[in-house]
């Protein structure tokens, strides 16, 4: 039997779906990727990170290799001094991926290529606090999206595109991607009153 989860109460930032996806393993808590160097034009999505930085705190875990450290020198510039920001690093390991024909530019291991093990312990290293969500908040689950018509019915997706312009989220996220990003932002109560002022409660 695999070892539980991480719970992670802060973002956490990488560049890629490879990344994304090995992190995952690790981690139960919200991980976003930059999509590499489009985070630099990405208005909407640098919008978002500020929001995380300021009520979650993030955390960036960007590949140990130039491009690595120039995306999270421009997410440090993103947030400037308006949010929390913790840094984890992988350390300087030369290989390649397995899904690779060869190995990256400056022939190191990224995010995807580290173990488990290794991720966990760099994640514990940074001695953030893992207590559980306060008593008492109610998630937003996929049931209420759907009690609420935001999924599987006429209309949802401008109801849901609604629902981002109130959070001043990306309004091209998916259904379970909003899920994911209202529930580390906000909690019931929050969505409940958005939807209210939206005049869809």
């Amino acid at each position: 039997m695999g070892q539980e989860k991480i719970r992670v109460k802060e973002a956490i930032l990488v560049e890629g779906r490879y990344d994304k996806q090995r992190l995952e393993t690790v981690v139960d808590g919200l991980v976003l990727e930059t999509d590499g160097f489009r985070i630099f034009r990405d208005r909407e999505k640098r919008e978002l990170i500020r929001q995380l930085a300021r009520r979650r705190g993030i955390i960036i875990l960007t590949d140990s290799d130039r491009a690595g450290f120039q995306i999270r020198g421009h997410i440090k510039n993103i947030v400037g001094g308006q949010g929390r920001v913790y840094n984890a690093y992988i350390p300087d390991i030369l290989g390649k991926e397995r899904r690779k024909a060869k190995p990256s530019k400056e022939g190191k291991l990224g995010v995807e290529g580290m173990e488990p093990g290794l991720l966990r312990d760099i994640l514990d290293g940074l001695g953030l606090d893992r207590a559980e969500e306060a008593p008492g908040r109610e998630p937003i689950t996929k049931l209420h999206f759907l009690q609420d018509g935001l999924t599987g019915g006429e209309g949802a997706r401008e109801r849901r595109k609604l629902l981002c312009r109130a959070f001043s989220l990306p309004e091209h996220l998916s259904a379970n991607g909003l899920l994911e990003i209202l529930n580390a932002l906000t909690d019931y109560a929050g969505y409940r009153a958005a939807l209210e002022k939206m005049g869809q409660g």
